[in-house]
């Protein structure tokens, strides 16, 4: 993990490998961004002409690297850009100040120190900052970088091996000693450590995670921070009729788990249940996905890496509310024992469901862990999962869906998750669409209507959800993996899409924000 620092150098004096500074989009060309006065001092007062000159405009995501000038330390200069001026009254977005960030530390990995000299005047904007470089310096690399056992090492010839990301991120222009400042710093150190494992799990070859695995993961993870860890496998999942994790994963070899993860605060007032699917690799069972659509479906469990990294976060923050973690485990694949179209499971709530495709899997693992989370009361029960095509194609690959049986709370979760950068848009539950999945054998289908399929299976786990909870679905099918090339402080692969969502979420409980 990056280390990051208040530096209480400046910028002039700061040794390090690259000095970050800002440039946005003026009407006349580049303008330079509040941080970077000492870096501009250094050029004498003509870093912006120099910009210019080299095609910078500070448009958003623009980076150009240049010589230091001579009164500066660091031999390399960074200016990325932040889009357009704000007005005078107006400061930069936060989430501009995060991919600004995101964007130079992904440039300088290899790197062993940067100093960032971004907008870091308020708390909020040094946050940012903060949280933006520490997420671009990211990189999965534990599957890299391996001895050739083959041919013997030439001693003059270079590491072959991956780069790593940016070593240290030194934080210019904040208030070092000031304790708000040092506050923020902790808690975008703390989150994006638990993004970033998250991310590591959702990148892990499924061949390597898989049920138990993940299961032991989340238990060391407790035992480091804290938190309460109940693991129920196979034979606890026959015993308390959990009929949904089992239809899933009974045609794999390696079991099915439901894990429950309990963070308290002796001062908490109101209680939170996380609900995560953790398919941790969908073949799509008998159903099986077509050719070109299984490469990527490690990334299935998503929803559960969110929700641990989320209630990791929660404890390593002391936030004063209870977290509860349901991480809902299965493989999906076809065997000789697996769930076939037209069987009829069992659910733990008792309600019976009729299978019509293997591949909708996902609703049934989520709806077992929803009635058991009902069970213990919570004050709000949110899911998050990577669960339909259907929602990918309604909002795209960067935005997640929003769905509640209460419009009050899932207003509240759109805004919290466009507070903290996650793009979200509040999605309906047309009760005219339930029709859709009566079964005459069963108490309800696993499918519904093809147009609106999004929607069909969010009415699908509202069903399962206990009375008068407060409940939300976010189907984070689009953000959860990203396919393309990086940006700003997108990596490619998994992304930890939903922990900052749920992680504000906790803290506004916590502080009463939410009634």
């Amino acid at each position: 993990m990056t280390a990051l620092t208040l530096s209480t150098a400046g910028a002039a004096t700061l040794r390090a490998d690259a000095l970050v500074v800002g440039v946005a989009k003026g009407a006349k060309g580049p303008v330079l961004a509040p941080g970077s006065e000492a870096v501009d001092k250094a050029f004498d007062g003509k870093l912006a002409a120099v910009l210019a000159t080299l095609g910078a405009t500070g448009a958003e995501g623009e980076l150009t690297k240049l010589p230091a000038a001579s009164g500066l330390k660091a031999p390399v200069v960074v200016a990325v850009g932040l889009g357009p001026v704000p007005g005078k009254e107006d400061a930069y977005d936060a989430e501009v100040l995060r991919r600004a960030a995101g964007t130079a530390a992904r440039a300088l990995t290899g790197s062993k120190k940067a100093g960032f000299a971004l907008p870091a005047g308020t708390v909020e904007d040094a946050a940012a900052v903060a949280e933006g470089a520490l997420l671009g310096a990211y990189a999965f690399t534990a599957y890299q970088g391996g001895e050739n056992k083959v041919a013997p090492k030439d001693a003059k010839s270079k590491d072959n091996g991956p780069k790593l990301p940016l070593a240290e991120v030194a934080l210019l222009g904040a208030k070092p000693r000031d304790k708000a400042y040092k506050a923020a710093v902790e808690r975008a150190l703390a989150l994006v450590e638990e993004i970033n494992r998250a991310r590591d799990l959702i990148n892990t070859p499924p061949n390597d995670l898989y049920p138990e695995s993940f299961a032991a993961v989340a238990t060391a993870a407790g035992k480091e921070h804290g938190i309460k860890v109940q693991v129920l496998d196979e034979k606890a999942l026959v015993k308390g009729g959990f009929g949904g994790i089992l239809g899933v994963g009974q045609g794999a070899e390696r079991g099915p788990r439901l894990v429950k993860l309990t963070y308290t605060h002796p001062k908490a007032e109101k209680t939170l249940a996380l609900v995560g699917k953790g398919i941790t690799y969908d073949s799509g069972g008998i159903s099986l996905k077509p050719a070109g659509h299984n490469e990527t479906m490690k990334c299935d469990m998503a929803g559960a890496a969110a929700v641990f990294a989320a209630v990791v976060s929660a404890a390593r923050l002391g936030l004063k509310v209870n977290v509860t973690g349901w991480l809902a485990l299965a493989e999906n694949m076809p065997s000789g024992n697996a769930t076939r179209p037209g069987d009829v499971l069992r659910m733990y709530s008792g309600k019976t469901v009729e299978v019509l495709n293997t591949d909708a899997e996902g609703r049934l693992v989520l709806a077992d862990a929803l009635t058991r989370a009902s069970e213990e009361k919570p004050d709000a029960i949110v899911d998050v999962a990577t669960l339909t095509g259907a929602m990918v194609l309604a909002l795209g690959n960067r935005t997640f869906g929003v769905m509640a049986n209460d419009d009050a709370f899932r207003t509240s979760i759109h805004e919290i998750a466009e507070e903290v950068g996650e793009p979200s848009w509040p999605m309906p539950l047309p009760a005219d669409l339930r029709k859709g999945m009566d079964s005459p054998t069963a108490d309800i289908a696993n499918m519904g209507e093809r147009m609106g399929g999004g929607l069909v299976a969010g009415l699908f786990l509202q069903e399962f959800v206990g009375e008068g909870i407060a409940w939300a679905h976010l189907d984070i099918a689009g953000p959860a993996f990203h396919e393309g090339a990086p940006y700003g402080y997108t990596p490619k692969g998994g992304t930890g899409s939903a922990v900052r969502t749920l992680v504000r979420l906790a803290e506004r409980t916590a502080a009463g924000d939410l009634g």
